[in-house]
């Protein structure tokens, strides 16, 4: 596991990127995250500019999209996985230019459209062909944990289809174009209003742990400071309040 940043590490980074380059706006920086981090680090990425002046461009997608993005060359100046392998993979391919370090972490859900339906109870009632199951691919972060918490409650899935990513797991569900799908617990409370959730006890043993890094071919050193706000007080209040896990 990537260690976590010590909140003393992150206390004097804030305002250089403001005061760097006086009458001038800071450079944009650019970052690769996760899908599942869309609407915490949209947010992040605008408080951030409050404080700081730097605007932050997204890449949102899934974790092994972004990583081969980065690895045939994509400029960005920030990367953020929701998974330690593919981060890992950046890693060995001599990419990154900070060591990783975790930010948080997350756990798998059941959802189903509202009113369920197809009476969905839990992961048993996925292996049947009568429930349209929609999850993430194997290679993605969400997908690897969706293996892991099958083999945990030994079930085998049949799923209709899976996603790239595990926005578009839950955008299925949500459209009624599957019963059920397994989604983080951050996902599931974005659309806590178009879907319902299942808990999953299997679910408390198979954990992401979501690392961030810079990336050696930034030039930016508001890069860095990105990073220490996503590790300081102001980022992790965005996650805590997202649902998010300690690191």
């Amino acid at each position: 596991m990537y260690r976590a940043l010590s909140a003393a590490a992150v206390l004097p980074v804030l305002l250089l990127s403001a005061c760097s380059s006086e009458g001038q706006d800071p450079d944009p920086i650019q970052v690769f995250a996760a899908a599942s981090l869309t609407e915490t680090f949209t947010e992040i990425g605008e408080r951030f500019h409050q404080e700081t002046g730097v605007e932050v461009a997204f890449n949102f997608a899934g974790s092994s999209d972004l990583a081969a993005q980065l690895d045939q060359g994509a400029p960005a100046d920030v990367f953020a996985a929701a998974d330690e392998d593919t981060m890992d993979q950046i890693v060995d391919a001599g990419l990154t230019g900070s060591a990783p370090v975790s930010f948080a972490s997350n756990t798998l859900t059941l959802v189903t459209p509202p009113g369920n339906p197809a009476g969905v109870t839990g992961l048993a009632d996925l292996a049947g062909e009568d429930v349209v199951t929609v999850v993430c691919a194997p290679q993605v972060p969400c997908g690897a944990a969706t293996q892991r918490i099958a083999e945990a409650a030994d079930v085998e899935l049949s799923p209709a289809t899976e996603e790239s990513a595990v926005t578009d797991v839950l955008g299925k569900v949500r459209a009624g174009e599957a019963d059920a799908g397994l989604v983080y617990i951050t996902d599931a409370a974005v659309a806590a209003e178009d879907v319902e959730q299942i808990d999953l006890p299997e679910s408390e043993e198979i954990v992401n742990h979501y690392p961030i890094a810079t990336l050696e071919s930034s030039a930016n050193p508001a890069a860095q400071e990105f990073l220490d706000f996503v590790e300081g007080e102001p980022g992790q209040e965005v996650l805590r309040e997202a649902g998010f896990g300690r690191p």
